[in-house]
């Protein structure tokens, strides 16, 4: 089993980091240094996924703050429109649809 570096440790407070397998939770992994890591654990996320993967997790998943998905979309070169985070909630689509 695959584990993550010490200096990630932080990264996943709520678990066990040797409980944490970098096959195995990749998406976990991704959007949690990707949402809080800072240059080091960033480097370290880009020199062991794919962009294409990066880019994968920022399209289909949630939870992304706007500075995130906005710095995420620039450096993977992503149209904001593709990026689920940075689309219209859908409440305020029902808003329209909805009178009340």
């Amino acid at each position: 089993m695959a584990k993550i570096p010490k200096f990630l440790k932080g990264y996943f407070w709520e678990v066990n980091s040797k409980d944490i397998d970098l096959k195995k939770h990749r998406i976990y992994i991704l959007k949690r240094i990707m949402e809080y890591g800072d240059e080091k654990a960033v480097a370290w996320l880009l020199k062991n996924f794919k962009k294409s993967e990066i880019a994968n997790v920022l399209i289909n998943c949630r939870g992304f703050s706007l500075k995130s998905a906005n710095y995420w979309a620039l450096v993977l070169n992503l149209p904001p429109g593709k990026v689920r985070c940075l689309k219209k909630p859908l409440l305020r689509e029902q808003k329209k649809i909805w009178s009340y």
